[in-house]
């Protein structure tokens, strides 16, 4: 019950997370410059956490998983994800986002061999109706155009992010969440400078002739709550859960954002909203109930 508990925080933190990447990018802050400050700030407070709880020695060969896992999960992961969301509209990111699980499920076969039970691929399926009829329900979600070069981008970005959840499933049974995030942020800090270097100029909140209040309490949760605290809570999630019950709670980030929207009078409940209510839950419970001795394997590597 803990790492689920664990992963819905996250999710939520990672739902509201989206209208405050808006909002910044609205600033004229360059998509660059938010994934270097978001993995430079959260690499900083996890080795300061560090330096107070007890250490442990990380062998080389997990070292190098560990600079795969901060590639993948934090710097192609949110540079990707910055700058699609930049070219496209937040409604295309959550269909896509849809589509996480289905990925997750695939990996974990393959790289994992975990069985895929007939029940499972039923709550994924569910869970993306879910998702979809959320998606489409939602009366004024949109917010910019559609792009297809942004589209790819969210893509390859969920894509690369279920990946990290396969890969680093071993190494949350090894080492503690600290260990773990402070080292994959410190190589996907040094792999997103060279990208962000000529950027950083342009971010307002670093001249204090025209310091933005909102962008500085922007990039605070970004880097702070959607970030340190929200990637703690998915390493720490893996520990109990399997990379596909993780992934499934991706569905909670466009649920997020819809209440955003209607709390604030963009949006409107609906039976459709209910629907995709009702689908996801179930899809969440068919996936974290299903047993590989109890359902017949229907995929297995």
């Amino acid at each position: 019950m803990t790492g689920h508990i664990l992963i819905l925080t996250a999710n939520i933190l990672f739902g509201i997370s989206v209208p405050v990447f808006k909002h910044l990018l609205n600033t004229g802050m360059p998509p660059e410059a938010i994934a270097f400050l978001r993995a430079a700030v959260t690499c900083a407070l996890f080795w300061l956490l560090s330096l107070f709880l007890p250490r442990q020695r990380v062998t080389h060969r997990d070292l190098g998983l560990l600079a795969v896992c901060g590639i993948c999960g934090v710097g192609i992961n949110q540079l990707l994800f910055v700058v699609g969301l930049k070219m496209t509209s937040p409604v295309d990111g959550s269909i896509i986002a849809s589509s996480t699980p289905i990925f997750a499920l695939l990996l974990a076969a393959v790289i994992l061999r975990e069985p895929v039970t007939k029940r499972k691929v039923l709550g994924v399926m569910l869970g993306v109706c879910g998702g979809l009829l959320l998606v489409f329900g939602t009366a004024h979600a949109t917010s910019g155009g559609s792009s297809l070069p942004g589209d790819a981008m969210i893509a390859v970005n969920y894509i690369v992010y279920s990946l990290y959840l396969v890969l680093s499933r071993s190494l949350a049974q090894r080492y503690s969440a600290e260990t773990i995030m402070k080292w994959m942020f410190l190589v996907a800090t040094v792999a997103l400078f060279p990208f962000s270097a000529g950027e950083l100029e342009n971010v307002a909140v670093f001249h204090a002739a025209a310091f933005p209040p909102m962008q500085l309490y922007g990039l605070l949760y970004i880097t702070v709550g959607s970030t340190f605290i929200a990637f703690l809570l998915v390493t720490c999630s893996l520990k109990s859960l399997r990379p596909t019950t993780v992934s499934m709670y991706n569905y909670v980030q466009p649920m997020v954002a819809c209440a955003i929207a209607i709390a604030i009078g963009q949006d409107v409940f609906s039976i459709l909203k209910l629907g995709s209510l009702l689908l996801v839950f179930t899809s969440v419970y068919l996936v974290t109930t299903s047993r590989r001795r109890h359902e017949p394997v229907i995929i297995k590597s």
